[in-house]
């Protein structure tokens, strides 16, 4: 190894905790098997090299996990020190063998996440380009529809306030989430919703993997008259050949991915033809690195791509996509961040920022519980 070359010499870890204003219910917490949502913990990663540059990344895990993903990227960030940040895929690699032995899915590799993002922030920053334009971007903008406004503990009336209030601010798309156990009841909101969008708006559903088969088929079947954009998750999350069987014999497309928490676990949904929308959540898979082979694998399948959550990351990488995907508009992490995405006409600006385009907050560091260091600043 060259003396001069430029390696990472520093990494600083947050265990941040976002509070959420309103306990948040979707379709796992009507059915028991969740309560609701209070917080969302993020995992930021700082990474500095040898020759003063820096990078920004983050995961993240709802519910639970937090603490865990936390200790194991304490455990692993060692094994970055004195790694050429350019090599991304080695650095993967390295990190995903040194903690190995819990798996290289899951909470493992949503550790992994924070590092690998970081590195491409990184290597945009030098680059001085957005991180959509280092990957190659194909668009500008993309269309980009609002989850936040519609969830289960949300009266309708509300909803469709909060609808009207997304269409005013530029965005493109509703979703609303169903999965009741009372069936007629997502059925009436749904239909109230539509009319107040009009036949053509697009709007999806999500149920959240709160049906069984015979269930799905039947609201599937309901649903063809709301003309919707996608149906998601309507079936368990590892449910390949059941989402691939409603794939096959509904006209609405179906969606599911979010869960998935590796390249393997996506392939089994691409070979089934499991989705005509695969959801990737880069945070979840691993970081950038995964996420961009479960992209290229399903365009190739010709699936179209829709990223869960993480705008402020999925921005960059949806417009680096052939086919013209959607993303995900969540404003809960912009508190998180000093920066705030554009919206106009429907669709969500690529930042023209170098990087992600973003920083952290004062705010985040007061959420931060706990924090780690490895190596030494330039």
């Amino acid at each position: 190894m060259s003396s001069t070359q430029e390696t990472v010499a520093w990494i600083r870890l947050h265990s941040t905790y976002l509070p959420l204003k309103t306990p948040i219910s979707d379709a796992k917490v009507l059915t028991g098997r969740q309560k609701p949502m209070t917080e969302i913990a993020i995992l930021f990663c700082e990474i500095e090299t040898t020759a003063g540059q820096r990078g920004l990344g983050f995961s993240y895990s709802k519910r639970a996990g937090g603490p865990g993903q936390f200790a194991h990227a304490k455990e692993i960030a060692p094994a970055l020190l004195g790694e050429d940040p350019n090599d991304i895929a080695k650095a993967w690699d390295k990190l995903s063998w040194a903690g190995a032995s819990v798996g290289r899915s899951g909470i493992a590799a949503q550790a992994i996440g924070a590092f690998d993002v970081a590195l491409w922030d990184l290597k945009a920053r030098r680059a001085g380009l957005p991180l959509a334009k280092l990957l190659g971007a194909q668009r500008d903008s993309v269309r980009c529809y609002n989850t936040s406004g519609g969830f289960l503990h949300t009266p309708i009336e509300q909803v469709m306030e909060n609808a009207t209030a997304s269409r005013a601010r530029g965005i493109g798309g509703i979703k609303l989430k169903v999965g009741q156990p009372d069936c007629a009841a997502d059925i009436e909101r749904l239909t109230r919703l539509r009319a107040h969008l009009g036949d053509s708006f697009p709007l999806m559903v999500d149920a959240n993997q709160q049906w069984d088969r015979p269930t799905a088929q039947r609201m599937g079947r309901i649903f063809e008259q709301f003309n919707l954009t996608w149906i998601e998750e309507p079936l368990d999350c590892y449910d390949a050949a059941g989402h691939a069987a409603l794939a096959a014999s509904l006209d609405t497309p179906i969606a599911t991915g979010e869960m998935l928490t590796s390249v393997h676990e996506h392939w089994e949904f691409i070979r089934q033809d499991g989705a005509d929308f695969l959801m990737p959540d880069a945070p979840r898979v691993g970081g950038i690195t995964p996420y961009l082979k479960v992209a290229t694998l399903a365009e190739f399948a010709g699936m179209r791509i829709a990223p869960h959550f993480s705008m402020e990351l999925h921005i960059h990488l949806a417009a680096a996509m052939q086919r013209e995907p959607w993303v995900e508009h969540f404003e809960w992490l912009e508190p998180l961040f000093n920066e705030r995405l554009e919206l106009r006409d429907g669709r969500m600006l690529v930042p023209t920022r170098p990087g992600l385009g973003v920083s952290m907050s004062e705010q985040a560091l007061a959420w931060t519980r706990e924090s780690a260091e490895f190596g030494a600043r330039a």
